[in-house]
């Protein structure tokens, strides 16, 4: 007779299976991760997944059981081939915890079986069960943690102590319920409370995947939002066939692309907010405006447009109510010698293109009196109508965005919008993006003797030096965060970015002088205590620069592989005399030899077991040809 653990086995092995569905980068559409989903359980007779997570429960075996699925999720992840540059996200009953035989390291075990690594694994924990002892999962999360397991908070937001779990278990990936998805765009109150997700999440260092993505306008706000990953029915429904399974899901960036053509200045948040309200030709009857407002009572007043849906102005309700309501109103507008046509209750009503901008939209507004808004056309076609609610709810988002996307001291533009800039120049193919990473030198204790304030200043003075040399169209100045600043440039020479970056170092090391009082600055260095609390000599401020030149086709670099070589760039540039540091990042088959023979930099010592450079990328440093 088998035993209860031989049975689960059999079931799991021998019925259970798994659908993956991907989870994606936002901007590139670049394959970050795949969530494991069970499935068969039906034929085993059970209505839902977690009728059969609780008969292991009740029977004993949950732990067991776990390790069966992980194992026969793992080997089907690995069959995909696409495990060496995604993760696999697998989710975890709680309960687990509980069990007599439950033990740690069992996974790495399979894991070896199987040629992979504790990295490549997401474990995501769900609120749906309460913890019987949270001090024994804090514990257990720390371990995993420290073994470079990925840890994710499922379905946040439905469940019982969702911000509870935030603060104590702080997971890498906090991933959005689909309820704050669904009718984003139109709900509000979602928005508010995803945006404050996003920024509690960003602020703690958590990435934020939006579930349940269907349709283009909820990827636009989710994106637009600051949502880091998405997955969803939109990109890809989950899918038994490995082999359906793809690195790049191209959807993605042909979204964002047609986004970028169609898009531009305000015009996403205007289609956002702009109510399409149907409309009615002009050579329509008066029976038919009547059949109108008894079919959409809802609204007020009716779009007019010409039978080529060029709109001409508005009808109310209230101007007809006399005919539609009295006795004989109807009789009268169709008697011929009083009756009345839809052009005699036709009102007048701004009609403004949608590429307005949106304090013009306001503004011409304002100057309609007893206007029930403004009709928003394309190319002259009707579109669409904003309220005055949506136009000052317009005005409202466009400054809470930009306070948003801008560093509050220096007024440049923040994270959001270098990552995107930076995501876009990772995933062109066409486009020659250079990214400029700078970072004080000695600011510290610069900060530490002079004050915060003079800190500020000194802050503002390098922002203010960015801001007169980089005023190209073609390059983006941006603030980090305190002393750390970014410049990137599109379809510029290196070697003319290069010389604009020198520019802006020197300048900076002479004009900071005047920061200083008069002895530090004459003995060129202060006085100040290190980080072990000794007196020391520093020198006076100056700024070091990580230059990184996206080279090839389209990198499979990711923003955080990016960002990584950057740091270690810019620790080579503090000990360079030029204080720039220079280098290439290319794919490997269309590799050439952009290394110059001028004084050549060290090469880089990038961590090999970080993964920090993908196997498709090599990265080379560089000097100006001078």
């Amino acid at each position: 007779m088998r035993t209860l653990e031989e049975k689960w086995r059999a079931i799991v092995f021998d019925i259970i299976d798994y659908a993956f569905e991907p989870i994606i980068n936002v901007h590139t559409g670049a394959a970050f991760g795949f969530e494991a989903l069970l499935r068969n359980y039906q034929i085993i007779g059970f209505e839902s997944i977690h009728e059969f997570f609780d008969a292991a429960h009740r029977e004993g075996v949950l732990f067991k059981v776990e390790l069966f699925l992980r194992e026969k999720a793992i080997q089907k992840f690995v069959a995909a081939g696409v495990h060496e540059k995604t993760k696999l996200f697998l989710n975890v009953d709680s309960r687990i915890v509980d069990m007599p035989d439950y033990q740690q390291g069992q996974t790495a075990k399979i894991l070896a079986r199987y040629g992979l690594k504790p990295h490549a694994v997401a474990f995501e924990i769900s609120e749906q069960h309460r913890f019987s002892n949270i001090e024994k999962i804090l514990q257990i999360v720390r371990n995993t943690r420290a073994q470079s397991y990925k840890i994710a908070v499922d379905d946040f937001g439905v469940g019982y102590s969702g911000m509870q779990l935030l603060y104590n278990i702080e997971p890498d990936f906090v991933k959005i319920d689909r309820f704050f998805i669904s009718n984003l765009a139109q709900d509000s109150k979602k928005r508010f409370f995803l945006t404050s997700i996003i920024n509690m999440a960003h602020l703690l260092g958590m990435a934020v995947i939006a579930e349940g993505i269907e349709t283009e306008q909820e990827y636009y706000v989710c994106r637009d939002l600051g949502c880091d990953f998405v997955q969803g029915y939109l990109f890809q429904m989950p899918t038994n066939d490995p082999m359906q399974l793809k690195l790049k899901y191209d959807y993605v960036e042909q979204l964002s692309r047609a986004d970028r053509r169609k898009h531009h200045g305000d015009q996403q948040i205007i289609y956002d907010k702009a109510e399409f309200i149907p409309q009615l030709s002009i050579e329509a009857s008066m029976e038919e405006v009547f059949n109108y407002f008894l079919e959409n009572k809802q609204t007020s007043f009716c779009p007019i447009t010409t039978p080529n849906n060029e709109p001409l102005g508005i009808v109310r309700e209230r101007d007809i109510k006399s005919f539609a309501y009295s006795l004989y109103g109807r009789q009268l507008l169709k008697n011929k010698s009083t009756a009345k046509t839809l052009k005699d209750f036709l009102v007048r009503c701004p009609i403004v293109d949608v590429n307005t901008k949106a304090e013009q939209m306001l503004e011409i507004f304002s100057r309609e009196e007893d206007a029930e808004g403004i009709i928003i056309v394309e190319d002259m076609q009707y579109i669409g109508f904003l309220s005055t609610k949506a136009l000052l709810r317009i005005i409202n988002e466009k400054n809470l965005a930009v306070a948003r996307d801008q560093n509050p001291l220096t007024k440049l533009p923040g994270n959001t919008l270098i990552h995107t800039f930076v995501s876009e120049g990772l995933a062109s193919g066409t486009d020659y993006y250079l990214l400029a990473y700078y970072d004080f030198d000695n600011f510290k204790p610069y900060n530490d003797k002079y004050g915060f304030r003079r800190g500020d200043k000194a802050i503002l003075l390098f922002a203010d030096i960015l801001k007169r040399h980089f005023t190209r169209e073609d390059t983006m100045v941006g603030h980090i965060g305190g002393d750390d600043f970014f410049v990137g440039f599109k379809n510029i020479k290196f070697e003319e970015a290069y010389q604009q970056v020198r520019h802006t170092v020197t300048e900076f090391t002479e004009s900071v002088k005047a920061l200083y009082d008069e002895k530090d600055r004459l003995n060129g260095y202060l006085t100040a205590k290190d980080r072990e609390g000794n007196l020391k000599n520093f020198p006076l401020l100056t700024v070091s620069v990580a230059m990184l030149e996206i080279a090839g086709e389209k990198s499979s670099c990711s923003m955080e592989e990016a960002s990584a070589i950057l740091a270690e760039l810019k620790k080579m540039s503090k000990f360079n005399t030029e204080k720039i540091t220079a280098a290439t990042m290319l794919r490997r088959e269309t590799v050439a030899d952009t290394t110059h023979s001028s004084a050549p930099l060290p090469e880089p010592q990038l961590n090999p077991d970080t993964s920090d450079t993908p196997p498709d990328v090599e990265v080379k440093t560089r000097v100006p040809e001078i």
